[in-house]
């Protein structure tokens, strides 16, 4: 509203200068493409990072396989390491020997991190696997996937009202400084007695 306010008070004014209607103008266009073509952007991007991210979620479940592994036996010396998967990072996994079968029907053994606190042998837990029974991380859930798109579109919004900023900033700098510059030229055209009485001014 400041800059609308400042186009109508300078449309008539003796005092204006033809910089001060362009920076009104330019301040305007800024705030136009900052209201609305930065929500576009970032809609944009976001329609995008969704579509790219679902299809992810979908390639990895139809490729990734949640299986149930039995512990042999706790490797020695193995502390409780926090699982990276988890949303919290608060959840802990043991390191122990595990047999599996991969869903390709192949048998497979191995260290792996359990979801168990005191595993002992026989005890089962879930690992994903692909098909061939090589070890993967969880897949991708549809909210997480969501998620990031909203970030990502929110993040590409603010980054062309950034832009935009900027580049208003630049040209409103450019106009002073060449405001500067003729003002500095006027005065050396003035003379260093200027305004003196008895100069003939």
């Amino acid at each position: 509203m400041r800059v609308i306010g400042g186009l109508w008070r300078w449309r008539h004014n003796p005092l204006r200068r033809t910089t001060d209607l362009v920076e009104a103008w330019v301040a305007l266009s800024a705030l136009l493409l900052i209201l609305l073509v930065a929500p576009a952007v970032g809609a944009l991007a976001g329609a995008v990072a969704q579509d790219s991210l679902q299809q992810s979620v979908r390639e990895q479940r139809a490729s990734r396989h949640e299986i149930t592994a039995t512990v042999v036996r706790k490797i020695d010396g193995s502390l409780l390491e926090a699982d990276p998967e988890s949303a919290s990072g608060r959840d802990t996994r043991t390191r122990v020997i595990a047999d599996w079968t991969a869903p390709d029907g192949t048998a497979h053994h191995g260290a792996v991190l359990a979801g168990l606190d005191s595993p002992r042998p026989g005890d089962h837990f879930a690992i994903w696997t692909d098909m061939h029974g090589r070890l993967v991380a969880r897949p991708l859930d549809t909210a997480t996937a969501t998620t990031h798109a909203v970030l990502a579109g929110f993040g590409a919004a603010v980054v062309t009202a950034g832009v935009v900023e900027g580049v208003r900033r630049l040209i409103v700098w450019r106009m002073v400084h060449r405001r500067y510059v003729r003002w500095d030229q006027a005065w050396d055209r003035a003379g260093p007695d200027w305004g003196r009485t008895g100069t003939g001014s």
